[in-house]
């Protein structure tokens, strides 16, 4: 079984990827998407997204804690895909994974993300030009929701996935108009597996290790994404692979401090009051102290009263 720690804009960048993988014994980590329109882009907006490719000669595209880090990309045209994708491999990336889920309507409006659900022929394209631009063992996966306004063309996306030649599939279990609204429909996963052959990972309302197992019940699936759900519990990997506790208070708090650090460090706390605080509203889920620390800190408007309160 892998727990696979998903991409969350403007959230799980590498400092969180960083933090969560030294606690939560994650097998994968996919980065934030990389939205490509016209040309090749230039090396700094990749290690930008994923510093990690910095050193990928020596540790190998991996965080700290050894996880490898997988380079999402997003766009419409299979040409310009599949160019950066050569340019993320010859970068030392672990793979490659195309984003046909964000549900933006900004992102949607420019044809990128989940409005490609609407367009199965389109995705087959991008996807085999991108596994005909690198190297034959490169592994190339893909993220998809059910559908755009509904789930008619869910098997059909999925085959074309398999068609074009993607290694793995994970299937987020909702449409784009469902959004993120609770329930996530995992027996729409488990259709999806029968009909194709490829490896297909589970996503969607996976908070805790009761999700998790029933996930899997339902989806048939062995391997499940996080994404919000690890922001709840930062060790949630560990807590469904081995069935282990959350971890303590204290610990989180230490993990809290260490992000703040991070994201004040230098010219890089732009966006770090919103950040903690956002943080704070996922732990408080259980977690009585992460409650009590955000009515504390709520209306601190700058970085440096929130860490004098930590």
């Amino acid at each position: 079984m892998r727990v696979v720690l998903a991409p969350m804009e403007g959230v799980l960048d590498y400092r969180m990827r960083d933090l969560l993988t030294q606690v939560g014994s994650y097998d994968l980590c996919v980065t934030e998407f990389i939205r490509v329109v016209d040309q090749v882009l230039p090396d700094r907006v990749f290690h930008r997204y994923c510093p990690e490719l910095i050193d990928a000669d020596v540790y190998g595209s991996c965080t700290k804690a050894g996880t490898p880090v997988r380079v999402q990309l997003l766009g419409q045209y299979p040409e310009y895909m599949a160019e950066n994708a050569a340019k993320v491999i010859e970068l030392g990336s672990s793979g490659i994974d195309l984003n046909f889920g964000c549900p933006s309507k900004t992102v949607n409006k420019s044809r990128g993300g989940s409005i490609l659900l609407k367009d199965p022929e389109n995705l087959y394209q991008i996807i085999k030009a991108v596994k005909d631009a690198v190297p034959s063992d490169t592994i190339v996966s893909a993220k998809i929701r059910l559908g755009y306004e509904d789930k008619s063309l869910a098997i059909e996306n999925a085959q074309a996935v398999e068609a074009a030649g993607a290694s793995e599939l994970t299937v987020h279990a909702r449409t784009k108009v469902e959004g993120y609204k609770p329930p996530a429909h995992w027996q729409w996963i488990a259709k999806i597996k029968n009909a194709i052959n490829i490896p297909v990972i589970a996503n969607g309302e996976i908070w805790n290790l009761d999700d998790a197992i029933k996930c899997r019940e339902v989806s048939g699936c062995t391997d499940v994404m996080v994404g919000r759900g690890a922001l709840t519990i930062p060790n949630l990997g560990q807590v469904i692979k081995q069935e282990s506790g959350i971890m303590p208070w204290l610990d989180v708090l230490a993990m809290l401090s260490a992000y703040t650090e991070f994201e004040t460090h230098g010219d890089k706390s732009k966006y770090y009051c919103n950040r903690i605080k956002q943080w704070l509203k996922y732990l408080k889920n259980h977690y009585q102290e992460a409650d009590e620390l955000f009515v504390e800190i709520r209306r601190l408007k700058t970085a440096e009263e929130i860490k004098a309160a930590f």
